[in-house]
């Protein structure tokens, strides 16, 4: 209970911190996703109304704050942040289709709601708005840094669609997905709002590695979630990657010990997509054997470790503090 009233204090504090910045972004949102089909409104609507931890524009805003001498957040980093969620947003659109997801943050889903091909569309239409934005600042380097983000991102989404099912998978294949979905984003979070800060080249790279770190334990904790959390917190049912053929770090270092009946259980689940033949709480029950989720929360804890090292050296300050804050928060989150 402490513990989590602890947290919620820090995270008021973060969001003390940019919360009319934040206000000022979804403003920017709102703006820039009235599009001219009816459909395009409808689900860019639900999919923000969903809310969201806006994890990213914060980092965003934080990062520019963190490098600059300014008083005030300037109106390109409102502007990349909006392009940050912007991109997020299409993201989880097109991963819901190609999940054949059902819920996404405890409501349906756009795909479940409108269909496969509406929802590809407004996630395609969703993604180009956020380069328009982007557009505007006529800098090449953000181009560059948002392109690079794009095809790691689609290229670690192929990877992913290649290997479900395997249960061949190292932790090299799984730490590779983890960079180029989830941490490459964080890191160009970072590196953006270091620019909008007027951050030089070295500072913009500290801060990237900072976020790539923090991305990188990020998405372990999400899977250890996945696995040891409840669907009212999730937003989606436990045991969800496992069902849709993934099979995530906990499992995967259970996997290096397993028997050969365990692991054939494991095949029978990845074979079914379902766990009507092998019940989930079998699958808990292997992780839990071999310490499947305390391994992951170690490997979760050396990303955050490095990643705290690298804001330390920053100057003190509010945003610096900020920061801190949230690579503790991360490993920290409800399980």
């Amino acid at each position: 209970m402490t513990k989590s009233l602890n947290q919620a204090v820090s995270m008021k504090q973060i969001l003390d911190l940019v919360r009319d910045d934040l206000n000022r972004v979804e403003q920017a949102i709102g703006l820039e996703t009235i599009g001219s089909v009816a459909a395009i409104n409808t689900i860019s609507h639900h999919m923000q109304a969903a809310g969201g931890k806006r994890l990213r524009p914060i980092l965003l805003l934080l990062s520019s704050r963190l490098v600059s001498s300014r008083t005030e957040t300037t109106e390109d980093a409102i502007q990349l942040a909006a392009v940050v969620e912007l991109i997020h947003t299409s993201t989880l659109v097109h991963d819901d289709v190609i999940d054949e997801a059902k819920m996404r943050r405890g409501r349906p889903s756009a795909n479940a709601l409108w269909g496969n091909q509406m929802s590809v569309l407004a996630g395609d239409w969703l993604y180009m708005q956020a380069f328009q934005i982007a557009m505007r600042q006529r800098n090449f380097t953000i181009l560059d840094i948002l392109i690079g983000l794009t095809q790691m991102m689609v290229e670690g989404e192929l990877l992913q669609l290649d290997r479900l099912g395997r249960i061949d998978i190292s932790e090299a294949d799984y730490m590779e997905l983890v960079d180029r979905k989830t941490a490459s984003l964080f890191n160009a979070c970072c590196r953006l709002g270091a620019m909008a800060g007027s951050a030089d080249d070295a500072m913009s790279a500290r801060l990237g590695e900072f976020a790539w770190n923090l991305g990188m334990a990020f998405q372990l904790i999400d899977d250890v979630l996945d696995f040891t959390s409840k669907e009212n917190i999730l937003g989606k049912p436990v045991g969800n990657d496992l069902a849709e053929g993934k099979v995530t770090l906990p499992l995967l270092y259970a996997l290096g010990e397993t028997t050969r009946e365990e692991t054939r259980l494991i095949e029978i689940i990845l074979k079914d997509r379902s766990y009507e033949r092998v019940p989930f709480s079998t699958v808990l029950e292997i992780i839990e054997k071999y310490r499947g989720v305390e391994r992951s929360l170690e490997r979760a804890n050396q990303f955050t470790a490095r990643a705290k090292e690298i804001i330390d050296a920053f100057p003190d300050s509010p945003y610096q503090k900020a920061v801190l804050t949230i690579a503790a928060l991360i490993t920290e989150r409800d399980r």
